[in-house]
Parts: structure tokens; C-alpha cells; sequence
């Protein structure tokens, strides 16, 4: 198919892959993938401030109408519930009566009930339960703790740029590991990795770009994504952290420019824990200039479950990559 829309020439949204080293004989990266810059990296992403806020997970999982939501950020129960008008009320999960787990409550015309005593709260301090600072940001749910982070408080969070609203298709996949949010930076400010850890999903992979300091920390990657056999779509892509515990993949170039891959790490246990534990919290914002994307967006609730899956198989590797590097920093066989 050929011709013109809209003044610029039509061309198809998959390439057909020349024929290329296969796994064992493409390009070692370890030389690139050196320790001491990913390290670096990572050291000037955790000294960026996040205000304390930290994403809970998916603004569509807390519905008006619906149920409590709960989650266990470094070590603090919180609860997550909307008003009957849709607003969002966060909270300590713990109830302070008698200390009934508050996510396992119902919530009445937009008033969370205990379902022990029948304690309600409308999201007002009551008898020593304390409302949470609580932002939602149209894909993603933060709550702000300020004792478990231990900064200087912010109103809001650090909110990537994403595609414009309404004009993307969005996912949020959840997954949890045994290691630390510094764990999971790590592993995304290691762009190296992805050819030969992900084969069935990245090829030909090379970083145009490394860091050059605080005034320019990107990772520029050129990657083509597998889709089926030789079929793939080559893309630009930008690595930054905007702050200690996000990644964001955002295409500069190449099919879906403007789309965005936002990796969030969220502690769930306390600072210093034995074993701890984090939850891996990533949002897809997929994006396209093309025409037909609009049956994209028509077709999203159908979507969203294949980009979860997809997000999926790619977090079962990559957290066994950040269970690993905790494991070896825990035990001081690897510096960190």
C-alpha cells in the first residue's frame, strides 16, 4: 500500500528485520554495561527528591462505588477509597478503634466502614486516624508518607510528561519482588541488558547516548521490538529517572513517538527490613499519530490485558535481575 495522508507518505508500522547475528553471536555489551556508570546513574537518581509521595497503583483499580483499596508502603498500612462524587480519600489501614484492617471494610454512599464495629470515616481525622495526602493523576494512584520518606513534603508528585490526555491507550501492570526500589532503578538504568536478557521481545539493540551528568541523563537507546518472527518496530528511546524511584522510557523516535514506559518502584516493607520487598508498579502510555490508532483507544478495555501480559513476562526476568542484585548486595558480594 503507498500514497499520501495528510501530506507525508504512508508507511507500514512493521519492519521485516534483515537478516542479523542471532543471539549468541550478537554484540557482547558488557564492556558498555560498566558498573561504575550505572552506579553513577543510579546515585543521582536516588539524590533527586520525590516529596515523599509514592505510587500505590492504577487510578482505574479505585472505583466510586467500589471497595477499599489496600497496599503496605514501607512498612504503613494505607487505605485507599473514593467519595460518592468520585474523589479520592487515603488513609492509615489500620482502624483506630481496635485495629481492624480497614482494606477489608466496605465503603457506604462514599464512607468507609469497619467491618469489625461499624467505625465510619469520611476521610476527615477522627479520633486520631489521619487523612493522607492522596493525588491521582488520571493512570496512576500516589499517597504521600511523610515518615517513611523523610523529606521535605511536596503538594504533588513528580507526574512524568505523558501523551496528551485521551489520546493514548494506558495499562498498569503490578508485580512484587524480594529486593529494594534501588534494585529495580538499577535494573532499568541498564539499557545493555535488554537484547540478551529479553531476546523474545528486543533486538539489535544499541545505546547511541550514555549520560553525560546532571544536566543530561539520558540513556539513548536504539531497539527494535520483536512482534513475530522477523517482524519488528525499530524505535529511539530515552532513559531518564525523575526521581528515586521511577525510570521513564519515553520513544523520541520511529512508531508511537511519544509514548511512554514508566517504571515505578514502591518499597513495602519498612527501611533496614531482613527481607524486604517491592512492589514494581508500571505504566504503559502508548501513543501513535496514525489514523487508525483510534480503534486502538475504542478497543482499550481489550487491550489492556495483553499489555499486562506483555509487561509481565518482561517483569518475571527483570525482577529475578533485581531479586539477584539484592541478594549479592545483602550478602557483600556485590557493591551497593
Amino acid at each position: 500500500m503507498s500514497g499520501r495522508r495528510g501530506g507525508a507518505r504512508w508507511t507500514p508500522p512493521l519492519r521485516r528485520r534483515r537478516s542479523g547475528p542471532d543471539w549468541a553471536t550478537q554484540t557482547p555489551t558488557w564492556r558498555q554495561a560498566r558498573p561504575a556508570l550505572i552506579a553513577e546513574a543510579l546515585k543521582r537518581a536516588s539524590a533527586r527528591p520525590s516529596g515523599n509521595w509514592f505510587v500505590v497503583g492504577a487510578s482505574r483499580g479505585i472505583r466510586a462505588a467500589g471497595g477499599p483499596y489496600g497496599r503496605t508502603v514501607g512498612g504503613t498500612e494505607v487505605v485507599l477509597w473514593r467519595s460518592d462524587t468520585g474523589e479520592l480519600r487515603a488513609g492509615p489501614g489500620v482502624c483506630p478503634h481496635l485495629g481492624a484492617p480497614l482494606r477489608d471494610s466496605r465503603v457506604v454512599c462514599g464512607t468507609l466502614v469497619c467491618h469489625w464495629h461499624g467505625l465510619a470515616l469520611d476521610g476527615s481525622p477522627y479520633a486520631g486516624w489521619q487523612p493522607f495526602p492522596v493525588h491521582d493523576d488520571g493512570v496512576l494512584v500516589w499517597v504521600r508518607l511523610d515518615e517513611v520518606g523523610g523529606e521535605e513534603p511536596t503538594r504533588s508528585p513528580v507526574v512524568p510528561p505523558r501523551p496528551a490526555a485521551g489520546s493514548g491507550v494506558d495499562a498498569v501492570y503490578t508485580g512484587v519482588g524480594r529486593c529494594e526500589p534501588q534494585d529495580v532503578v538499577a535494573n532499568r538504568l541498564d539499557p545493555w541488558h535488554g537484547s540478551w536478557f529479553h531476546p523474545y521481545s528486543f533486538v539489535d539493540l544499541t545505546v547511541a547516548r550514555e549520560p553525560e551528568g546532571e544536566e543530561d541523563d539520558a540513556f539513548v537507546v536504539d531497539v527494535s521490538f520483536r512482534v513475530a518472527g522477523r517482524l519488528v518496530v525499530p524505535v529511539r528511546a530515552e532513559f531518564t529517572a525523575p526521581e528515586p524511584r521511577t525510570v521513564v522510557m519515553r520513544i523520541t523516535d520511529g512508531e508511537g513517538e511519544t509514548s511512554v514506559v514508566e517504571t515505578h518502584a514502591t518499597p513495602l516493607t519498612g527501611a533496614g527490613a531482613e527481607r524486604p520487598r517491592t512492589a514494581v508498579v508500571e505504566a504503559v502510555v502508548a501513543a501513535s499519530g496514525r489514523r487508525g490508532f483510534a480503534l486502538a483507544r475504542f478497543a482499550a478495555p481489550a487491550l489492556r490485558p495483553l499489555m499486562r501480559r506483555t509487561a509481565g513476562r518482561l517483569w518475571r526476568d527483570d525482577l529475578a535481575y533485581a531479586e539477584r542484585r539484592w541478594e549479592l548486595r545483602s550478602t557483600g558480594r556485590f557493591p551497593g
